[in-house]
């Protein structure tokens, strides 16, 4: 696998805009090294904790425990019947000195703290720890970024993807990011898409020990695949959609990162569309499937003019240009024929 692209000279405020237009990931090598919570964490995992615990509000938290000899890699069981790990409701700052302890138990128990937004749990924590992104400005209404912290013990988050863009910021441990592009979803062998360990289907690949016997195209996506080793203080832009495999190599890792979408507020998921897709399509006849394949490339994955053009402009519905207005007809539309 080839190195991803590195960048430097870079801070919180001066992200140059080309970087996340960027159609494939980049390294930003100490992007948030001076935020306050990254000079903390150089210190001592109990400094990064006691830093942590002192923006700490107390609402619980949803903390994943580890079954026994998993070290880290959050997964199945072994017929894929459940997850390899438990899930329990605690206060942070519990789940916290558990962390701690794992360090010096020689069983290196996993505990991981995953997905929790900065100002929901640990409010003021990103006056002194925050980026700007260069978001163009846009005539339609678009979410702020999604800020969201990650701590635990060494984890491994197996190679999933997002449907958002996201620069993920490493702020205490270090971390190894292996990427691939879109076109090699179908060489990394996905499994179910419920249950999943964090919302995504994951790769059923073994990174750290791939059986080419049972999943052979793997070696494929090795070939196109990009590997970004992160210090403390570095960051990563990734794409939306690219598929990411997500080490954390220390006894105690810290993560904080931004997911944002340009697209229209009032858009919905694309798995939205994947899960109609599933029960409305998959299963149609062979020849029934490609005449739908060319009519999605008509309306959907081609230019979104082309459809309506030939059409006197009052009268071209939901193929005129998408509205908050014509996003909720569509949503009415789809609700009501799908409960008849």
């Amino acid at each position: 696998m080839k190195k991803t692209v590195v960048v430097e000279g870079y801070d919180p405020k001066t992200i140059p805009a080309e970087v996340i237009q960027s159609p494939e990931p980049v390294v930003l090598k100490g992007l948030v090294k001076d935020w306050e919570i990254v000079k903390v964490a150089s210190r001592s995992a109990t400094a990064a904790v006691d830093y942590l615990k002192s923006h700490y509000n107390g609402k619980l938290s949803l903390v994943n425990i580890g079954h026994p000899h998993i070290e880290g890699r959050y997964f199945y069981n072994e017929d894929m019947s459940a997850l390899n790990y438990d899930t329990q409701r605690m206060p942070i700052d519990e789940a916290l000195d558990l962390i701690l302890a794992s360090e010096t138990d020689p069983e290196h128990p996993s505990y991981y703290i995953s997905s929790n937004g900065i100002d929901s749990h640990f409010p003021g924590l990103q006056l002194k720890n925050d980026l700007q992104l260069p978001r163009a400005v846009k005539d339609y209404p678009v979410y702020p970024p999604d800020v969201k912290i990650w701590i635990g013990t060494r984890s491994t988050a197996t190679c999933h993807y997002d449907a958002l863009e996201n620069i993920a910021c490493c702020v205490a441990g270090r971390r190894r990011f292996t990427l691939f592009p879109p076109a090699q979803f179908e060489n990394l062998y996905f499994g179910p898409l419920s249950p999943t360990p964090g919302g995504q289907a994951i790769s059923l690949v073994d990174f750290q020990n791939p059986d080419y016997e049972k999943h052979p195209n793997f070696k494929l996506a090795e070939q196109a695949g990009q590997v970004a080793e992160l210090e403390p203080g570095d960051a990563v832009f990734i794409p939306s959609m690219w598929m990411h495999h997500v080490e954390g190599l220390s006894l105690f890792n810290i993560l904080i990162n931004y997911w944002w979408d340009d697209a229209p507020a009032y858009t919905g998921s694309g798995m939205n569309l994947l899960y109609h897709a599933l029960l409305s399509l998959r299963d149609k006849p062979a020849h029934e499937k490609a005449a739908w394949k060319h009519l999605f490339d008509y309306y959907i994955f081609g230019d979104a003019t082309r459809a309506a053009e030939h059409i006197p402009e009052p009268a071209r519905g939901v193929l005129g240009p998408l509205t908050e207005a014509s996003s909720r007809q569509l949503r009415a539309m789809i609700i009501n024929k799908l409960n008849r």
